[in-house]
């Protein structure tokens, strides 16, 4: 039998292009900071969390972004202007389309999380891929031990998520750790995250506990050390590794150490595997 599409199979998974982008529209914009906003579109993909899409603008170009949020019928994205595709994004307004295709990775095992506490110390854009995370812990509590979060940004300038940041803090389930790497400001401890995980109780934890580490790959090394010194095992720690995605499916190789491709068997690994794959 011929694996060629007959025609009348519209829409049959088989046989769809799964590099193939759809228009989207821009339902909002919120400007987090200067040089990092949250895209709402309008979306109807599945979605896991810890996953990313590829975000594309025709003549333009594409680039991988983790999905920061999502709901009924939409989905964020938190873009830092860095590049060609994400400075003609910044130039966009709500109403205006984007092209989309994903959702691509496997997301946090948020199966295993439960029951269980949770300690989540991100840095920088690094707080994005988590944020869809402490969301469900946020809103579901019965369901998740005690969350503990340390989440650093350069300076009061590059906070993300205020609002967010503010509702987590006032919860009962969730304690908050914020630092700002070399500015004072009131509510905040100054420093970097790594300064602050001798504050979390792993001796109170018994086994039951996981740690999720998201930032800039030299962070999360120091994080990772961290961890080690307070007696974490490699197998309670899941990373997210977002490293040259292109493709998104495991096809174009950019991503790939050794036999592992980070886009199609990742993003989410496990410490205990993760701390192998090196350049």
């Amino acid at each position: 039998m011929s694996d060629q599409c007959c025609g009348k199979h519209k829409d049959c998974k088989k046989h769809k292009n799964p590099l193939m982008p759809k228009p989207h529209k821009i339902l909002d914009i919120i400007k987090e900071s200067p040089t990092e906003w949250t895209f709402r579109v309008e979306n109807d993909i599945p979605i896991r969390d810890g996953q990313f899409m590829e975000l594309s603008l025709p003549k333009i170009g594409e680039c991988p972004i983790s999905i920061s949020g999502y709901g009924n019928g939409y989905c964020d994205f938190t873009i830092r202007s860095v590049g060609k595709v994400t400075d003609a994004l910044f130039k966009l307004q709500p109403g205006d389309t984007i092209f989309l295709r994903g959702c691509y990775g496997n997301g946090w095992p948020v199966e295993k999380y439960e029951g269980k506490n949770i300690v989540v110390i991100a840095g920088g854009t690094g707080v994005s891929p988590v944020k869809s995370l402490i969301t469900k812990f946020y809103r579901d509590p019965e369901r998740y031990g005690k969350i503990y979060t340390i989440l650093g940004f350069k300076n009061e300038q590059s906070i993300l998520f205020r609002n967010d940041l503010k509702a987590w803090r006032e919860s009962d389930n969730i304690e908050t750790i914020y630092t700002l790497d070399n500015e004072d400001k009131e509510g905040w401890e100054k420093g970097l995250v790594t300064a602050f995980i001798d504050k979390i109780p792993f001796d109170q934890f018994g086994e039951n506990y996981e740690c999720v580490v998201v930032g800039p790959p030299i962070m999360m090394k120091f994080v990772n050390l961290e961890l080690e010194k307070a007696g974490v095992p490699d197998d309670k720690i899941w990373v997210s590794y977002e490293r040259k995605m292109s493709c998104g499916i495991g096809k174009c190789g950019h991503c790939r150490i050794d036999d592992t491709y980070v886009c199609a068997d990742g993003p989410i690994f496990n410490y205990s595997f993760a701390k192998h794959l090196i350049d």
